[in-house]
Protein backbone atom coordinates (compact mmCIF):
# COMPACT_ATOMS: atom_id res chain seq x y z
CA UNK A 1 0.00 0.00 0.00
CA UNK A 2 1.06 3.41 -0.94
CA UNK A 3 0.90 6.14 1.28
CA UNK A 4 0.71 9.46 0.28
CA UNK A 5 0.59 12.96 1.32
CA UNK A 6 -1.94 15.55 -1.00
CA UNK A 7 -0.77 19.04 -0.70
CA UNK A 8 -2.75 22.25 -2.45
CA UNK A 9 -3.62 25.54 -1.11
CA UNK A 10 -7.28 25.08 -2.51
CA UNK A 11 -9.22 22.68 -0.45
CA UNK A 12 -11.73 21.41 -3.12
CA UNK A 13 -8.55 20.96 -5.28
CA UNK A 14 -7.35 18.58 -2.27
CA UNK A 15 -10.35 16.63 -1.53
CA UNK A 16 -11.14 16.02 -5.44
CA UNK A 17 -7.15 14.37 -5.74
CA UNK A 18 -7.59 12.27 -2.12
CA UNK A 19 -11.71 11.47 -3.50
CA UNK A 20 -9.67 10.21 -6.60
CA UNK A 21 -6.98 8.52 -5.22
CA UNK A 22 -8.88 6.66 -2.12
CA UNK A 23 -10.72 4.59 -5.22
CA UNK A 24 -7.32 2.69 -5.95
CA UNK A 25 -6.52 -0.18 -4.36
CA UNK A 26 -2.91 0.54 -4.15
CA UNK A 27 -3.20 3.26 -1.98
CA UNK A 28 -3.19 3.87 1.72
CA UNK A 29 -3.64 6.36 3.71
CA UNK A 30 -3.90 9.77 2.56
CA UNK A 31 -2.85 12.70 4.61
CA UNK A 32 -3.54 16.61 3.16
CA UNK A 33 -2.17 19.30 3.29
CA UNK A 34 -3.31 23.12 2.57
CA UNK A 35 0.06 24.60 2.39
CA UNK A 36 3.99 24.13 1.41
CA UNK A 37 4.53 24.74 5.01
CA UNK A 38 2.14 22.70 5.82
CA UNK A 39 3.26 19.62 3.55
CA UNK A 40 6.66 20.16 4.96
CA UNK A 41 5.45 19.72 8.60
CA UNK A 42 3.51 16.04 7.37
CA UNK A 43 6.54 15.23 5.68
CA UNK A 44 7.98 15.24 9.00
CA UNK A 45 5.92 14.07 11.48
CA UNK A 46 4.11 10.82 8.99
CA UNK A 47 5.15 7.66 6.89
CA UNK A 48 4.49 9.31 3.13
CA UNK A 49 5.73 7.41 0.46
CA UNK A 50 4.67 9.92 -2.15
CA UNK A 51 4.02 13.21 -2.54
CA UNK A 52 1.19 14.98 -4.87
CA UNK A 53 1.93 18.64 -4.75
CA UNK A 54 0.38 21.71 -6.36
CA UNK A 55 3.07 23.73 -7.66
CA UNK A 56 1.70 26.95 -7.41
CA UNK A 57 0.95 27.71 -3.45
CA UNK A 58 1.47 31.24 -2.24
CA UNK A 59 5.00 31.51 0.09
CA UNK A 60 6.17 27.63 -0.21
CA UNK A 61 5.39 26.59 -3.87
CA UNK A 62 5.16 22.96 -4.71
CA UNK A 63 8.89 23.26 -6.15
CA UNK A 64 10.49 24.61 -3.24
CA UNK A 65 8.85 21.18 -1.10
CA UNK A 66 10.74 19.67 -3.92
CA UNK A 67 13.97 20.56 -3.03
CA UNK A 68 13.50 20.71 0.73
CA UNK A 69 12.95 16.83 0.02
CA UNK A 70 16.00 16.81 -2.34
CA UNK A 71 17.84 17.53 0.46
CA UNK A 72 16.76 15.18 2.54
CA UNK A 73 17.23 11.58 3.44
CA UNK A 74 13.36 10.51 3.23
CA UNK A 75 12.33 10.98 -0.43
CA UNK A 76 9.27 10.19 -0.99
CA UNK A 77 8.69 10.02 -4.76
CA UNK A 78 7.37 13.51 -6.02
CA UNK A 79 4.35 14.49 -8.87
CA UNK A 80 3.50 17.49 -9.29
CA UNK A 81 -0.43 19.15 -10.22
CA UNK A 82 -0.88 22.29 -11.95
CA UNK A 83 -2.93 24.05 -14.38
CA UNK A 84 -0.03 24.57 -16.78
CA UNK A 85 3.21 23.27 -18.42
CA UNK A 86 5.36 26.26 -17.63
CA UNK A 87 7.34 24.50 -14.62
CA UNK A 88 7.65 21.12 -16.44
CA UNK A 89 11.29 21.42 -17.08
CA UNK A 90 12.24 22.25 -13.52
CA UNK A 91 10.40 19.80 -11.99
CA UNK A 92 11.69 17.11 -13.64
CA UNK A 93 15.19 18.50 -13.06
CA UNK A 94 13.82 18.00 -9.42
CA UNK A 95 13.38 14.10 -10.36
CA UNK A 96 9.62 14.21 -10.63
CA UNK A 97 8.14 10.88 -11.37
CA UNK A 98 5.37 12.49 -13.11
CA UNK A 99 3.82 15.78 -14.01
CA UNK A 100 0.09 15.71 -13.36
CA UNK A 101 -2.54 18.27 -15.28
CA UNK A 102 -5.59 19.73 -13.81
CA UNK A 103 -8.72 19.14 -14.48
CA UNK A 104 -6.75 15.78 -13.66
CA UNK A 105 -8.71 12.66 -15.41
CA UNK A 106 -9.13 9.29 -13.41
CA UNK A 107 -7.54 7.11 -15.74
CA UNK A 108 -4.05 9.50 -15.98
CA UNK A 109 -3.76 9.62 -12.41
CA UNK A 110 -3.89 5.45 -12.61
CA UNK A 111 -1.15 5.83 -14.57
CA UNK A 112 1.05 7.78 -11.57
CA UNK A 113 0.08 5.83 -9.10
CA UNK A 114 1.35 2.72 -11.24
CA UNK A 115 4.57 5.04 -12.17
CA UNK A 116 5.06 5.49 -7.93
CA UNK A 117 3.89 1.61 -7.39
CA UNK A 118 7.07 0.64 -10.10
CA UNK A 119 9.38 2.86 -8.51
CA UNK A 120 8.71 2.09 -5.06
CA UNK A 121 8.85 -2.12 -5.73
CA UNK A 122 12.32 -1.78 -7.96
CA UNK A 123 13.84 1.17 -5.83
CA UNK A 124 15.63 2.43 -8.94
CA UNK A 125 16.21 5.84 -10.31
CA UNK A 126 13.58 8.21 -11.29
CA UNK A 127 12.75 7.03 -15.14
CA UNK A 128 14.82 8.84 -18.11
CA UNK A 129 12.88 11.90 -19.17
CA UNK A 130 13.48 13.59 -22.47
CA UNK A 131 13.20 17.33 -23.72
CA UNK A 132 10.50 17.67 -26.72
CA UNK A 133 9.04 20.63 -28.34
CA UNK A 134 5.51 20.90 -28.72
CA UNK A 135 3.81 24.01 -30.60
CA UNK A 136 6.61 25.76 -29.48
CA UNK A 137 6.37 24.73 -26.25
CA UNK A 138 9.57 23.03 -24.09
CA UNK A 139 8.23 19.57 -22.58
CA UNK A 140 9.30 16.66 -20.76
CA UNK A 141 8.65 13.39 -21.72
CA UNK A 142 9.01 9.63 -19.89
CA UNK A 143 11.49 7.42 -22.08
CA UNK A 144 9.16 4.60 -20.75
CA UNK A 145 6.09 6.08 -22.36
CA UNK A 146 7.80 5.86 -25.97
CA UNK A 147 5.92 2.74 -27.78
CA UNK A 148 8.10 3.35 -31.06
CA UNK A 149 10.09 5.66 -33.11
CA UNK A 150 9.94 6.42 -36.55
CA UNK A 151 13.02 8.30 -38.26
CA UNK A 152 12.32 11.36 -40.45
CA UNK A 153 15.57 12.41 -42.27
CA UNK A 154 18.23 13.66 -39.69
CA UNK A 155 15.02 14.15 -37.18
CA UNK A 156 13.07 10.92 -35.43
CA UNK A 157 9.39 10.98 -34.25
CA UNK A 158 8.84 9.73 -30.88
CA UNK A 159 5.18 7.69 -30.58
CA UNK A 160 3.18 7.70 -27.07
CA UNK A 161 0.17 6.86 -26.14
CA UNK A 162 -1.38 10.44 -26.38
CA UNK A 163 0.70 11.72 -29.31
CA UNK A 164 3.97 12.00 -31.13
CA UNK A 165 7.17 14.67 -31.07
CA UNK A 166 9.86 15.32 -33.32
CA UNK A 167 13.31 15.47 -32.05
CA UNK A 168 16.61 16.64 -33.55
CA UNK A 169 18.23 13.39 -33.28
CA UNK A 170 18.84 10.35 -36.05
CA UNK A 171 17.45 7.10 -35.56
CA UNK A 172 20.75 5.53 -35.74
CA UNK A 173 21.77 7.62 -32.31
CA UNK A 174 18.91 6.53 -31.13
CA UNK A 175 19.33 3.03 -31.53
CA UNK A 176 22.89 3.02 -29.96
CA UNK A 177 21.64 5.18 -26.80
CA UNK A 178 18.73 3.40 -26.19
CA UNK A 179 19.39 -0.11 -26.77
CA UNK A 180 20.26 -0.82 -22.98
CA UNK A 181 16.40 0.46 -21.97
CA UNK A 182 15.00 -2.55 -24.26
CA UNK A 183 14.61 -0.91 -27.86
CA UNK A 184 15.08 -2.35 -31.17
CA UNK A 185 15.31 -2.03 -34.57
CA UNK A 186 13.45 -3.69 -36.75
CA UNK A 187 13.48 -1.36 -40.35
CA UNK A 188 15.55 1.71 -41.26
CA UNK A 189 12.32 3.55 -40.41
CA UNK A 190 11.39 2.22 -37.34
CA UNK A 191 13.08 1.76 -33.62
CA UNK A 192 10.24 -0.32 -31.14
CA UNK A 193 10.33 -0.52 -27.14
CA UNK A 194 9.84 -3.98 -26.96
CA UNK A 195 7.81 -4.06 -23.76
CA UNK A 196 4.93 -2.23 -26.26
CA UNK A 197 5.21 -5.09 -28.30
CA UNK A 198 1.86 -7.20 -28.85
CA UNK A 199 2.46 -9.60 -31.29
CA UNK A 200 4.92 -10.74 -34.26
CA UNK A 201 3.82 -12.01 -37.63
CA UNK A 202 5.87 -13.47 -40.11
CA UNK A 203 4.04 -13.16 -43.27
CA UNK A 204 6.23 -14.28 -46.19
CA UNK A 205 5.77 -10.84 -48.27
CA UNK A 206 5.54 -8.52 -45.54
CA UNK A 207 6.62 -9.36 -41.67
CA UNK A 208 5.77 -7.09 -39.03
CA UNK A 209 5.22 -5.86 -34.87
CA UNK A 210 2.02 -4.61 -33.75
CA UNK A 211 3.00 -1.96 -31.14
CA UNK A 212 0.20 0.21 -29.49
CA UNK A 213 -1.83 -0.47 -32.12
CA UNK A 214 0.04 0.31 -35.13
CA UNK A 215 1.51 -2.53 -37.67
CA UNK A 216 5.23 -1.91 -38.24
CA UNK A 217 7.68 -3.39 -40.54
CA UNK A 218 10.44 -5.53 -40.05
CA UNK A 219 13.08 -5.74 -42.90
CA UNK A 220 15.02 -9.11 -43.79
CA UNK A 221 18.25 -7.45 -42.54
CA UNK A 222 16.51 -7.39 -39.11
CA UNK A 223 13.87 -10.15 -39.04
CA UNK A 224 16.66 -12.65 -37.16
CA UNK A 225 17.49 -10.48 -34.18
CA UNK A 226 13.69 -9.16 -33.91
CA UNK A 227 12.68 -12.94 -33.79
CA UNK A 228 15.08 -13.32 -31.18
CA UNK A 229 14.46 -10.86 -29.00
CA UNK A 230 11.35 -11.18 -28.96
CA UNK A 231 11.27 -15.12 -27.73
CA UNK A 232 13.22 -14.32 -25.30
CA UNK A 233 10.20 -11.90 -23.90
CA UNK A 234 8.06 -14.85 -24.93
CA UNK A 235 6.25 -13.06 -27.77
CA UNK A 236 5.72 -15.71 -30.09
CA UNK A 237 5.28 -15.32 -33.86
CA UNK A 238 2.26 -15.59 -35.39
CA UNK A 239 1.93 -17.05 -39.26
Amino acid sequence: MINVLVADDELPAVEELAYLLGRDDRIGTIHRASSGSEALRALTSESVDAVFLDIHMPAVSGLDVARAIARSTKKPAVVFVTADEDCALEAFELAAVDYLLKPIRAERLARSVGRISELLRDGGPAPEMITVDQGGTTRMIRRDDVTYVQAQGDYARLHTADASYLIRVPLADLEQQWADAGFIRTHRSYLVALKHVSSMKLAADRPSVSVAGASLPISRRHLPTVREKLETTRIRPQA
